[in-house]
């Protein structure tokens, strides 16, 4: 039995929360959860492919590290044109991940361990394969015909509107059955419900009401500011050249019309209401785009909208600054009058490059300096964080050759766009070929990189991040003001990033060297040291060095 399995080592010594903190806080508040990508996190069948039973096998793992919950990337029937995010049946498990017994066993493993549990849900399209929008398509008079959203041509005999669908061309189709089109804002194996339609929102309200029967304890909402279009079809205007490489027809627009109308925020109300129903629920929408704030606030504003939402800001940043940080913590505070407001932050996930290699240096051993810093930076910041699997090791982006790409975005934009496979690749748990991970064929590659840095390896090295990353977590669990308290006094001094957390009696201040560069005080701090990184000392931050002070 490896270290990684259930039976194995002791939990963190601090004690599950429950339904609430402190004070009455919620669980949720503050909270650090591990996103787990279920094809890649553990195979215990040997196709090559993780799975449901795979997860509840390696879940030990994740509970020592100290989370406070697990998301689940999806896991529901498909047909895997978008691997998993082409829902075909809301409400069942795709074989190749399981069955629903297995995924109540993980529930079930998962709450005894002491972690709640998060899953996708997936509101703004389903498969092309779903029923629904195969009785959609088939006629404009049936019961569903207008559940999907669906328009005729032009008078020339070209789609609707300009709208262009993320993985590239326009983001409409041609089906004969009915003589329209339909649109798509991703695959045109996607077609976009029509949320607007209080049928087809009871619908998706039903599915997420059966998960949350069986023990879910909440969600993470997929694109959910893509879930609901302009109904006049207007078109797009164009957008301005900002210095950036379009790789794409979508970088060319301002989405104006095709995302974030604003009558998504009744939907909103009507998802919160049920799951206050079912107790202290935790909702946190994905929000993509150009200018995600306005629609970040709105979803979270007030008590009867969503707990959180996060966007891309960190994920596809090609640089990790000390302006940059500050600059985008400083857009989710709020001013006084204001309301809502609690982010969420992810450094990585499974559609960004894994960060020690997008924001690090290339030289080995500073990039192991790095790796830490951007923990300590992660667990200092306000609202809950988001690992996804494998940072917790330093894993790095790995190189899918195009005869090996499973990305359909990937390979429709070859070789502009970076695929997202590089960050998907298995799990290393030891330094074996397959890392553990499988006995049969991995679905991905792994690479000699990132089988270095398997858990079994890192485990036995005290020195390792895995332990560096439970440490940290433990210290977050364990201060109030890291957990739950405001982020205040937030500057960016060249290479040197700071900020307070303060709760109740408790403040720290936090200082970063986001270089490699030492950068000297120009006055000694005094007060307790609680975390020195990377031999940071009270009057010097050596290379990629931080210090979390209690003032």
């Amino acid at each position: 039995m490896s270290l990684t399995e259930t039976q194995d080592g002791p939990l963190p010594s601090t004690s599950f929360a429950g339904a609430s903190g402190e004070c009455g806080t919620p669980w949720w508040k503050g909270a650090a959860i591990y996103q787990i990508y279920p094809r890649s996190f553990q195979d215990s069948n040997g196709d090559g492919v993780g799975d449901l039973a795979g997860i509840t096998r390696r879940l030990h793992h994740v509970a020592r590290l100290g989370v406070d919950a697990i998301w689940i990337s999806p896991f529901f029937t498909s047909p895997m044109r978008d691997f998993g995010y082409d829902v075909a049946d809301y409400c069942g498990v795709d074989p190749i991940f399981g069955t629903l017994a297995d995924f109540d066993a993980l529930v079930a493993h998962a709450h005894a361990l002491g972690l709640k549990v998060i899953i996708d849900q997936v509101y703004a399209h389903t498969s092309d394969l779903h029923p629904w929008f195969a009785e959609s398509r088939s006629d404009r008079g049936n019961p569903r015909a207008d559940w999907y959203v669906w328009h005729d041509p032009k008078e020339d005999g070209t789609p609707p509107c300009n709208w262009q669908s993320v993985f590239g061309g326009p983001a409409w189709t041609w089906d004969a059955r009915r003589r329209q089109y339909y649109m798509h804002t991703f695959l045109k194996e996607q077609p976009q419900l029509n949320m607007h339609n209080p049928a087809v929102q009871d619908a998706v309200l039903g599915a997420a009401r059966f998960w949350l029967e069986r023990g879910v304890d909440g969600f993470r909402l997929d694109a959910l500011n893509h879930a609901m279009h302009d109904p006049l079809l207007r078109d797009n205007p164009p957008a301005p050249a900002d210095g950036r490489v379009r790789t794409r027809p979508f970088d060319f627009q301002l989405k104006t019309y095709s995302q974030s109308h604003p009558d998504m925020t009744g939907f909103v109300e009507r998802l919160r209401t049920l799951c206050d129903q079912f107790g202290a629920v935790h909702t946190v929408a994905e929000i993509g785009g150009d200018h995600p704030q306005a629609d970040r606030r709105a979803y979270t504003a007030g008590d009867h909208r969503l707990n959180s939402a996060y966007g891309f800001d960190f994920l596809y940043a090609p640089a990790l600054t000390a302006d940059f940080v500050a600059g985008t913590l400083q857009r989710w505070e709020l001013a006084p009058h204001e309301t809502g407001g609690w982010p969420s932050w992810a450094f990585e996930n499974h559609d960004a490059p894994r960060a020690v290699s997008r924001w690090g240096p290339s030289d080995p051993r500073q990039r192991d300096l790095f790796a830490r810093v951007k923990m300590a930076l992660l667990m200092a910041l306000r609202g809950n964080v988001i690992l996804f699997q494998g940072e917790e090791l330093g894993l790095g982006q790995d190189e899918i050759p195009f005869e090996q790409l499973q990305d359909p975005e990937a390979i429709a934009n070859w070789p502009l766009t970076l695929s997202r496979d590089g960050a998907r690749t298995p799990l290393p748990w030891d330094d074996a070929p397959l890392g553990g991970f499988t006995a049969g064929t991995p679905w991905l590659p792994l690479s000699s990189g990132n089988l270095a840095r398997a858990v079994a390896v890192q485990e036995s090295d005290p020195a390792s991040l895995l332990h560096f990353t439970r440490e940290l977590l433990a210290m977050r669990k364990g201060h109030p003001a890291l957990r739950h308290g405001p982020l205040t006094d937030c500057k960016a001094e060249g290479a040197l990033l700071s900020f307070e957390r303060a709760q109740g009696g408790q403040r720290l201040r936090c200082l970063f060297n986001l270089s490699p560069d030492p950068i000297a005080l120009s006055e000694p701090l005094t007060g307790e040291v609680l975390l020195a990184v990377n031999g940071a000392t009270p009057s010097t931050l050596p290379t990629y060095g931080a210090l979390w002070i209690s003032l």
